[in-house]
């Protein structure tokens, strides 16, 4: 809707950062697992499992950690994971997506249909909801970290897309595919970055009342505690 920012529901996503942070190592290291099993155990000549590296490192993730599953994939016993993406109907219209990496799709499948037995919404036919959603990749730096003039600069010259805030963060937007390119980029300028990922933004939000806000925030927090769940994005208006 006109006058909501596009960070209008960063406050719903960042709201239980712990969670969220065991949410993107989980993720992670099932990216690693899928690279060297579609592939082989050397980043040198496996470029997915060298971007999953650069994931994992970009979040802070040990050097043993990722070490460790890089030999855990290589073991027979060590199922492959896929990348799921199912697109919902919430309450009063508004449309959430989710992605989810896992070794069993029936059982995600499963725990899907529950959720919407349980919390309402329904899920829609593939690209239905997708649709009204761009891709892009994010960064955050902190904006204790950064001066906003100079890091609007370097973001630019960087090739970053676009430069806004939330809250206590500095939003740097990118195309998908030049994500970690800008980051390099920035870090080579001394800039601190945080979190760095792949989100859905909506191209609009949908303005909800007071109940209709609650059952989608119930759906959605039923959604983010599915354990193949990864991210779970919406296009609900923040409440003013």
């Amino acid at each position: 809707m006109a006058g909501h920012s596009k960070w209008a529901n960063i406050k719903h996503r960042k709201g239980r950062a712990d969670a969220a942070k065991g949410k993107a190592f989980s993720r992670i290291i099932k990216e690693i697992i899928s690279a060297v099993k579609q592939g082989d155990p050397d980043p040198k000549t496996n470029p997915k499992l060298r971007l999953a590296i650069e994931k994992a490192k970009a979040a802070n993730m040990p050097n043993d950690t990722i070490e460790r599953n890089i030999k855990k994939a290589s073991s027979k016993d060590q199922s492959d994971y896929i990348t799921l993406t199912y697109e919902f109907y919430g309450h009063g219209g508004v449309g959430i997506i989710v992605e989810a990496m896992t070794d069993n799709k029936n059982r995600t499948a499963s725990e899907m249909r529950i959720a919407t037995n349980k919390r309402g919404g329904s899920i829609a036919s593939p690209g239905a909801v997708v649709f009204n959603f761009d891709q892009k990749g994010v960064i955050e730096v902190a904006k204790k970290d950064a001066e906003e003039e100079a890091l609007f600069l370097l973001a630019t010259e960087a090739g970053a897309e676009d430069f806004d805030q939330a809250d206590d963060l500095f939003i740097i937007t990118t195309a998908p595919d030049s994500l970690y390119e800008v980051r390099g980029n920035l870090e080579k300028e001394g800039i601190v970055c945080g979190e760095t990922s792949l989100e859905m933004i909506p191209k609009v939000y949908v303005d909800c009342d007071e109940e209709t806000s609650r059952a989608n925030e119930e759906l959605i927090e039923w959604l983010e505690n599915i354990d193949d769940v990864d991210t779970v994005f919406h296009n609900m208006a923040e409440k003013q």
